[in-house]
């Protein structure tokens, strides 16, 4: 659908025509930038800045963002043109509602100008720093945990010119923080990674460490930078053409930076800020010593349960995840793969009933509002599936118990990545080690028992412990011949 442009965008100017219920509770301008977020897409505009906003406007503080793009300019130039304003829709069956955001104190696009995120950085006033820029940013290898040989990640190491790597940003701006002794920080990883700030220092420290030509830095960033570890959770489809219109007609002006997200959000930080933040529990914020059990709830009782629901969805043909939980049996299976596999497989925080924690995400996987699409769930399952699913299966194994039901998430990704629905329509396979799984896919393709020791034998994907449980062997051959033969549909209504 065409986006109807309206002759009017949101800006400082057109803020005086909304409602009052939707204007911002922070006018972009008037609180000084207090953090830096490396990440300009959409959940970043859905999450955090909603929280700060809202902590902003109970708490106060100069905590203002400046976001950075790191690659695409199109969003830059769109907030740049409507004063750093933007606008979430929560959707729900019930219907739909809409507010502007005035969290942002700024926009930079890191690859045209680097000086200028190094530069903020270094600034005393800014004292948090967070990211949201996937996994593969961090450059780590996914099974080591080590930096990854890439050309430009080298020469950000090197230095001698402008960095272009998310480490090398990082590196290059705590350096001159460093020297200009700015003080301390905290560098908040809100990606949906298991340990996030554990692997966020990981990256830091060996960066620090391989530097060229920076002395001290390894000192200085031990003493004055931290990297608390956090959980973040909020559906945030893509944005199309059709949340466009629909914040158009929403707010009677155009935004060309709006998102839309599902009504629930939730934030868990472990609370280590040297140099002060936010009062995000005035917005809703868990604040603890340890995001460690929420995170594993999360990503275990939520994304595992996500990633089975696409694949499985995808592979019947059903385009979201709402219209795939109508597949006859899916729901009782999502249900049975979390009180059986997922509740087993861990120790949730205190007051948590995973079961219960999982009929909420059922319930939030069923909402119609959110048409959040099958195939981009089941994206970078090579990068997804070991903290979603795999790490449940070594869990329950070491425990002595069986992972049937993961074993039929695992053995879902593997026909997806076959690349055809049930009906022989072609599936788009997109992921970063999709070279590798094609070919041990093809190497194996005569049998299911061929194709998953081909794959289980990639051990950048598949933990040692899992690839040699026979047992899991075995009920992955079974679920993969089942899916072949017979679909999804008659798979699943003969699951027991």
């Amino acid at each position: 659908m065409a986006v109807t442009v309206n002759a009017s965008r949101l800006g400082l100017g057109m803020l005086r025509r909304l409602p009052a219920e939707v204007r911002p509770l922070v006018r972009p301008g008037t609180v000084p930038t207090g953090i830096v977020h490396l990440g300009l897409g959409a959940f970043h505009r859905a999450h955090q800045a909603v929280y700060t906003e809202a902590a902003i406007g109970a708490a106060g503080g100069d905590w203002g963002i400046v976001a950075v793009a790191p690659r695409s300019t199109a969003l830059v130039e769109a907030l740049t043109a409507q004063d750093n304003l933007f606008s979430v829709s929560a959707l729900s069956a019930a219907g739909n509602s809409t507010r502007v955001v005035g969290a942002l104190s700024g926009v930079r696009h890191a690859p045209s100008d680097p000086d200028a995120v190094v530069a903020l950085l270094a600034d005393p006033a800014v004292r948090v720093v967070t990211l949201t820029v996937t996994e593969k940013a961090y450059q780590l290898d996914p099974v080591t945990g080590q930096l990854s040989p890439d050309a430009a990640l080298a020469a950000d190491l090197a230095g001698g010119q402008p960095p272009s790597t998310v480490p090398g940003l990082l590196l290059r701006g705590l350096a001159a923080r460093a020297a200009a002794d700015a003080g301390p920080v905290a560098l908040v990883s809100c990606d949906n990674l298991p340990a996030n700030g554990r692997r966020l220092r990981g990256m830091l420290d060996q960066t620090v460490s391989r530097a060229v030509g920076v002395p001290g830095l390894i000192e200085w960033v031990t003493a004055n930078v931290t990297c608390p570890g956090t959980m973040v959770d909020r559906i945030v489809p893509a944005t199309t053409p059709e949340t466009i219109e629909a914040a158009r007609r929403a707010l009677g002006v155009t935004d060309l930076a709006a998102v839309a997200a599902e009504p629930y959000a939730q934030w868990v930080i472990e609370d280590d800020f040297p140099g002060g933040r936010p009062g995000w529990e005035h917005a809703g914020a868990v604040l603890t010593a340890d995001a460690g059990p929420w995170e594993r709830l999360k990503l275990r009782s939520l994304n595992g349960v996500h990633s089975a629901a696409a694949y499985l969805g995808a592979l019947a043909g059903r385009e979201t995840i709402a219209d795939a939980l109508e597949i006859p049996h899916l729901t009782d299976v999502l249900r049975r793969l979390i009180a059986e596999d997922v509740a087993a497989s861990f120790t949730p925080p205190d007051g948590v009933r995973v079961v219960d924690y999982g009929e909420q995400v059922l319930a939030r996987f069923g909402n119609p509002a959110i048409r959040h699409r099958t195939l981009q769930v089941a994206m970078d399952g090579s990068q997804k599936l070991p903290q979603r699913v795999l790490h449940t299966i070594a869990d329950l194994r070491a425990a002595g118990r069986s992972a049937r039901w993961g074993a039929l998430v695992v053995a879902s990704w593997l026909r997806f990545a076959l690349g055809y629905a049930d009906d022989g329509r072609p599936l788009p396979f997109q992921d970063p080690l999709a070279g590798p799984i094609r070919a041990a896919l093809v190497a194996g393709a005569q049998t299911p028992e061929g194709a998953v020791d081909a794959v289980f034998a990639l051990r950048e994907i598949i933990p040692v412990e899992v690839a040699e449980d026979d047992e899991v062997r075995a009920d992955v051959i079974t679920w993969l011949t089942a899916l072949q033969r017979h679909g999804v549909e008659a798979t699943l209504a003969g699951a027991r």
